[in-house]
């Protein structure tokens, strides 16, 4: 900060938008709603046909609408903080724009003694 304008910011910085201005001062999200790392988020609603919505929340409906995306990759596209990401998801979510398919539980998948096998068993045909 320089003393001569008081700004503590510089031109480069790009416009300035606080982070509980975009989630309306919200830490969690909406519900009881958990957003996983690896949380898969599916677009329901065309974003051409997605009501008014902030510019944060439309992008990250855009991200979503042509595939399923992990909360994780959404955040890094949209250069947003995990936090603010999973309050506007749950927003999205309480809106019924998107729909989320949680990860699978390390224990419900396969063993990795049998993909092994059936990999070393493709591997010889």
């Amino acid at each position: 900060m320089s003393d001569d304008d008081g700004r503590w910011y510089d031109d480069d910085a790009g416009p300035l938008v606080r982070l509980y201005a975009m989630t309306s001062g919200r830490a969690r999200p909406a519900g009881a709603e958990q957003f996983d790392l690896m949380t898969l988020v599916h677009g329901c609603v065309p974003p051409d046909r997605a009501p008014l919505l902030s510019p944060e929340e439309a992008q990250l409906h855009r991200l979503c609408g042509a595939r399923p995306r992990p909360v994780a990759d959404m955040a890094s596209e949209a250069g947003l903080p995990l936090a603010v990401v999973r309050v506007l998801l749950g927003n999205l979510l309480h809106a019924g724009l998107i729909r989320v398919t949680p990860p699978v539980p390390p224990a419900q998948l396969p063993d990795s003694r049998i993909l092994k096998r059936v990999i070393d068993g493709l591997r010889a045909l």
